[in-house]
């Protein structure tokens, strides 16, 4: 069992209109903690942003008293926009992290948007970028990545004291696992991610990354390891590998791109910025056409 020095506070915050789970764990001896995948609100029609999600998660952190040590991301999210940088602005330039191999979807990206050869994918726009087997503390809570592919090429897990940050890999347990088909994903890959996952000890509270519960309803944010071995609808104990990669496959081929994505991406591979600002002090995002087959 994980001492309880070890046993990060966890809070959750919920964006509705994308699904997205966002978190602050802290030490609850030091009061150090971090953040991990905020939202920066997007109005796709108006394209439009607003910063209600990052003001909820920057008021618990001010109204705790929690000193945040990192703001963290599991990957570049195709369904939202990242508060990384604001909320990093907003703490006196907090670090900000995010896996090395986001580099290889910069890189993969780069030539979709076509930008210019100036704009490197080097990961530069972030202060550390983790590779698989890093660690570090929060307080006294032990950190350590896990490199998680299969949703992305970069996609990684926070194992914090006894609670994982598992993102888009498991959703709660009966709605199963979660979509491999981006560019760079890929099911095989998301299978042997997730059984490196389940492989930790059984009372690991694995936090994902999205719910979608009815209007009316709360959403839901952790099962243990235990949980969804006995009851994940898809990875269950006993689940064969080929039945799951049949299975993940088929689901995703009926799946629409998120509406978001396309926005998304080009501001989450800057690092949760905005394209420069052009000549009248607006910024523009770009739309590659016919780049991807309608659903």
């Amino acid at each position: 069992m994980t001492s309880p020095a070890h046993s990060p506070v966890v809070q959750s915050f919920f964006d509705r209109p994308t699904g997205s789970l966002q978190y602050v764990f802290h030490c609850p001896e030091t009061m150090q903690g971090a953040v991990v995948d905020p939202v920066w609100n997007y109005d796709p029609k108006a394209v439009a942003t607003w910063t209600t999600s990052a003001d909820e998660i920057e008021a618990y952190i001010r109204d705790t008293g929690i000193t945040p040590a990192w703001i963290l991301d599991t990957h570049p999210h195709a369904d939202h926009l990242s508060a990384a940088r604001i909320l990093s602005d907003r703490f006196g330039g907090v670090p900000r992290a995010i896996g090395e191999k986001v580099r290889e979807v910069q890189a993969l990206w780069q030539k979709l948007y076509n930008w210019s050869p100036e704009e490197t994918p080097d990961g530069s726009c972030w202060d550390r970028l983790f590779a698989a087997g890093d660690s570090f503390m929060v307080g006294t809570i032990p950190v350590r990545v896990m490199l998680s592919p299969g949703h992305t090429l970069a996609s990684i897990t926070y194992v914090a004291g006894d609670a994982a940050f598992v993102h888009d890999t498991l959703m709660m347990p009966e709605s199963g696992s979660s979509r491999a088909d981006f560019p760079g994903g890929s099911a095989a890959a998301l299978w042997d991610s997730l059984q490196a996952i389940l492989a930790l000890p059984a009372e690991m509270r694995l936090y994902i990354g999205h719910d979608y519960p009815a209007k009316d309803a709360a959403p839901r944010c952790m099962a243990t390891v235990a949980e969804h071995l006995a009851q994940n609808a898809h990875v269950k104990a006993g689940t064969a590998r080929e039945d799951y990669i049949a299975r993940r496959e088929a689901r995703d081929a009926t799946l629409a791109l998120p509406e978001r994505m396309i926005a998304a991406l080009q501001v989450n591979l800057r690092g949760g910025a905005l394209p420069a600002a052009e000549d009248d002090g607006h910024s523009y995002l770009k739309m590659p056409v016919n780049r991807f087959a309608p659903r």
